[in-house]
């Protein structure tokens, strides 16, 4: 049996319905997987998109986000409404709640699930933003324009906060740390966007956490007390991989499936990725886990090539982007290319008390990463100089006036 015939008879499964688990369904077909792709997803909605739940959904502007994919056409079996709660690599069978579902090839695409405020549990007024039943939930909080407690000043929490305020409610924003975007950006980052939450008549609330929630109330460990006709808790997310527990698939120290340059996990004929997967970056020389729409859009890719790529016997492509997100909160259009952790350098491209500047972060001379609020002409440059390495003149990067792909040395 040759190549050919081994890759037709072949049962992809994937664990997972998001973007993860469905751009790797998508990605199979259009690089010539012929054999049988079935994706796994714990909702019984259509597979959707997430980022518009936070706006469009959640203002009623849109009844909902799923993926302009033709399953059907595709030949995707989808298989809704059914969790995942074991893997047995040894029997190649993946569990879920109504018996055992076989594989060949496994892909974990079961993404991040939210971070619960302790205490706060079985409380009614109290709200996730994850899932398109949350952002329903939420929609009559905000057309009854309730006073609004944002747990966290997160991306999340100031979308939502964005959200809040456009509806009119009151919003005030309870942060633990003394700023927002406190383990996402450096203090003097983060900083000026400390301002955008009064400018947009939000009441943000640094070094304050929560005590307790009580039915129309926050109670703070101050002793202060918010009125709260709803709590909406946007302290993190955690990759969802509880299920894989004695599978002896390894996790690292976030729960994270810890997965190879290619998207291998530590057992064979098993993948991961999307928000569920930290992988080795060779560019930045150390392990990424990141919970962000793009890595979950590229990441498939390179896990269809690469189940090709074991039937065939080609080598294995490496997954090493730089990673991209972007955020809309306050009016603000803000992007983020890179990863700055190993930066030697920080340089400001106009002022960040107006309305556009951008971030840059250099090592040796090169970019690694930067931060654009409402310049998406830099983001654009900055991402394509970071990819390839180039070096940059610090004296004409300063210049906001100057294109970043004119600020280099060569």
């Amino acid at each position: 049996m040759g190549p050919d015939d081994r890759r037709a008879v072949r049962r992809v499964v994937v664990a997972g319905a998001g973007m993860a688990g469905v751009q790797t369904a998508v990605a199979l077909r259009e690089q010539g997987f012929t054999g049988t792709v079935t994706v796994i997803g714990a909702e019984p909605h259509q597979p959707y998109d997430r980022p518009p739940l936070s706006k469009a959904v959640l203002l009623g502007t849109a009844e909902g986000s799923a993926f302009d994919v033709d399953f059907d056409a595709l030949g995707i079996e989808l298989v809704l409404g059914r969790e995942v709660t074991g893997l047995r690599p040894a029997g190649h069978a993946l569990d879920t709640e109504a018996g055992p579902v076989p594989y060949d090839v496994l892909v974990v695409a079961t993404g991040a699930e939210p971070v619960r405020l302790p205490g706060a549990e079985g409380v009614p007024s109290v709200h996730l933003l994850r899932t398109l039943d949350d952002a329903e939930r939420l929609r009559p909080v905000l057309a009854r324009q309730h006073d609004v407690v944002v747990v966290g000043a997160g991306w999340i929490g100031a979308e939502f906060a964005t959200a809040a305020r456009e509806a009119g409610c009151a919003v005030t924003v309870v942060e633990a740390a003394d700023r927002p975007l406190a383990g996402a950006l450096p203090p003097e980052v983060a900083a000026p966007m400390t301002a955008w939450y009064a400018d947009a008549g939000a009441d943000l609330r640094t070094h304050a956490r929560v005590a307790r929630v009580e039915p129309g109330t926050v109670l703070l460990d101050d002793g202060t007390r918010l009125p709260a006709g709803a709590v909406v808790v946007g302290i993190g997310a955690r990759p969802a991989t509880a299920w894989l527990a004695g599978s002896g698939v390894a996790l690292g120290a976030h729960g994270e499936v810890v997965a190879d340059a290619g998207l291998r996990t530590s057992v064979p004929d098993v993948y991961a990725v999307g928000d569920c997967a930290s992988f080795p970056s060779a560019r930045y020389g150390e392990r990424l886990l990141v919970h962000h729409w793009d890595n979950a859009l590229q990441g498939p890719r390179t896990v269809a090539a690469n189940i090709l790529g074991e039937a065939t016997g080609e080598a294995p492509q490496v997954y090493d982007p730089v990673p991209y997100f972007w955020s809309e909160q306050f009016g603000r259009f803000v992007q983020y290319a890179g990863h700055h952790g190993a930066a030697d350098a920080t340089l400001w491209r106009g002022d960040p008390s107006g309305p556009a500047w951008t971030v840059c972060w250099l090592r040796e001379t090169r970019l690694v990463a930067l931060l654009a609020v409402g310049r998406p002409r830099d983001l654009a440059q900055g991402r394509r100089l970071i990819e390839s390495g180039t070096p940059m003149n610090p004296t004409l990067l300063t210049d906001p006036a100057r294109p970043l792909k004119k600020a280099t040395t060569v």
